[in-house]
């Protein structure tokens, strides 16, 4: 049997004169053997709902990591439990993780993960002594890390915000490849009101369509940039082919997973994990409004399912626009139990869907000084609706900088725009 250790999160702290190392953000994990078989590795996974990845370790030397959601859904298709039931758990095991000793300082290894790309950030590392395993590290305690040392010192505040947004844009790159590789006529536009901010999109594709999210979490900045990477990190563990074709049911997964994790618990609870959560009272109020889709190319059906976020479709006449639910995801308010509608819209050829954060919507300008709105929005996307996307974007851009004039922006902008 394998033997399970409790998984916990080490508190993140920056000692006086001591350097930050990799060992400052190790956790304990459970780990496999390569003579523990598939059924085994499915039954641990099933049993720690919150374990994320799982190290196989041979001879007290890391030689692969087991993604819980890559692991999950291979298993789970036909026949798949038949065939690799009984085989060695490396037939699903990624053979080249990052592995970073102990000693490595945190910055050293801050670069080492962007560099690794979006699975260590993901997914986690390996740490080491001297080649013998020792735990895992996760991307959410180095960027915690790193905030700590913000904190700390001016100057590498400013030098770890700079770099805090090399980590935020390669969350983002795979999103854009899958993005530029199924449509064939968009525009996304992403732009923070300071280095970093708080919106954040994601973008995967899939054989028989796609799951698109634009998410605005709560503030910007840096603030708002490390709840993106609480978002993102929760959306790609939990996002799956068929959870996407769902979108209102992951924003409810999104919703008790985000509540669980900020401790935003008000009242006596069982949590995705299926542990009774105590009553206490929410120590903090963050969460996210969100627009969740899921595009099925052969029927050219769009579900949305929206958490104060509405989707703008326009047709040839004239534009529509969805609302979504009033409640926002993770917020203290937002009920553990909340559940989102989907609503099914068919899109016709020629038809362009638009979504934005609130950044456009309530900026403030114009001659009267009030916010742009979402009529006036609409307006703006009528005017140039029969051009390219991209073009379409910097219209959009254009006549957005116009009506802000002299003021100030109020918050991140997201516009994310295709053409069916």
């Amino acid at each position: 049997m394998l033997t399970q250790k409790r998984v916990f999160a080490p508190p993140s702290r920056i000692r006086p004169g001591v350097i930050p190392t990799a060992q400052d953000i190790l956790i304990e994990t459970p780990v496999a053997s390569p003579l523990q078989t598939n059924l085994e590795i499915q039954q641990l996974f099933s049993e720690n709902p919150q374990l994320v990845g799982l190290p196989v370790i041979e001879d007290d030397s890391a030689i692969g990591l087991i993604n819980r959601n890559i692991f999950m859904d291979s298993i789970s298709r036909p026949f798949h439990k038949e065939i690799f039931g009984k085989k060695s758990c490396i037939a699903f095991m990624d053979k080249t993780p990052l592995i970073v000793d102990r000693r490595t300082s945190i910055q050293e290894l801050s670069f080492m993960v962007v560099n690794a790309g979006k699975k260590a950030l993901s997914d986690g590392f390996i740490i080491v002594d001297e080649g013998r395993y020792v735990g895992m590290g996760m991307g959410h305690e180095l960027v915690r890390m790193v905030s700590d040392m913000q904190a700390q010192k001016n100057h590498i505040v400013m030098e770890s915000i700079a770099y805090a947004s090399v980590i935020q844009k390669s969350y983002l790159r795979s999103s854009r490849e899958d993005m530029n590789a199924v449509l064939k006529d968009h525009f996304m536009h992403w732009e923070p009101r300071d280095i970093v901010g708080g919106d954040y999109y994601y973008f995967s594709k899939y054989e028989d369509g796609f799951f698109a999210a634009i998410m605005d979490c709560s503030g910007h900045g840096v603030p708002g940039a490390f709840m993106t990477l609480i978002m993102a990190s929760t959306l790609d563990h939990l996002l799956t082919r068929e959870k996407g074709k769902d979108p209102a049911e992951m924003l409810s997964l999104m919703n008790r997973t985000v509540k669980v994790s900020l401790g935003q618990v008000s009242q006596k609870v069982e949590a995705i994990t299926g542990e009774p959560v105590e009553e206490e009272e929410a120590r903090s109020d963050d969460g996210m409004d969100a627009a969740f889709l899921w595009f099925d190319m052969a029927k050219g059906k769009m579900t949305y399912a929206g958490a104060r976020m509405p989707v703008f479709v326009s047709g040839e006449e004239d534009i529509v626009i969805h609302e979504g639910k009033k409640k926002g995801v993770g917020y203290a308010d937002t009920a553990m139990d909340y559940e989102w509608e989907n609503r099914e819209i068919q899109l016709q050829s020629g038809d362009c869907v638009y979504v934005t954060t609130d950044g456009i919507i309530d900026q403030i300008g114009g001659k009267r000084n009030i916010a742009l709105g979402k009529r006036q929005f609409s307006e703006i996307i009528r005017a140039s609706r029969q051009l390219p996307m991209t073009a379409q974007r910097e219209s959009i851009m254009e006549a957005f900088c116009q009506y802000q004039g002299n003021h100030s922006r109020r918050d991140d902008i997201t516009i994310f725009g295709f053409r069916v």
